[in-house]
């Protein structure tokens, strides 16, 4: 069992930067794929980024490339999003999820994956 914590979570305005982050504890694997996903009201759960094991492979959604960055530091068992130029759309609670490595890339742009979530933290962008 994997226990995700998110936080850095807020209120800012538009054009504004915040920084998620994503303590992992318990039982996680080496080849972990970790991954950030968020849900606004009245809408679905959407994937937003996902990060390999090395960090060698990124994954995101269209609406978030060159805004938002997913890192990690696997010392530290903690991953992160960095968002930048934040827009009114980016509004949703933001979840934290560890998945198995070695599915196929296109995997990780659904839920199917992902075995343990966090709660979430919300993020709202004023206009």
């Amino acid at each position: 069992q994997v226990q995700l914590v998110e936080s850095g979570g807020g209120l800012v305005q538009a054009g504004g930067s915040l920084r998620l982050s994503c303590a992992a504890s318990g039982r996680t694997f080496s080849r972990d794929v970790m991954g950030w996903f968020r849900q606004a009201p009245e809408k679905e759960r959407e994937f937003v980024a996902a990060i390999s094991w090395s960090g060698g492979n990124v994954y995101y959604a269209d609406s978030v490339k060159g805004r938002l960055t997913i890192s990690r530091d696997n010392a530290k068992n903690t991953v992160y999003l960095q968002m930048n130029s934040l827009k009114p759309e980016d509004t949703a609670v933001y979840y934290c999820a560890v998945a198995y490595g070695g599915y196929s890339g296109s995997s990780y742009y659904t839920s199917s994956p992902y075995r343990s979530w966090g709660q979430g933290t919300q993020v709202t962008v004023s206009s």
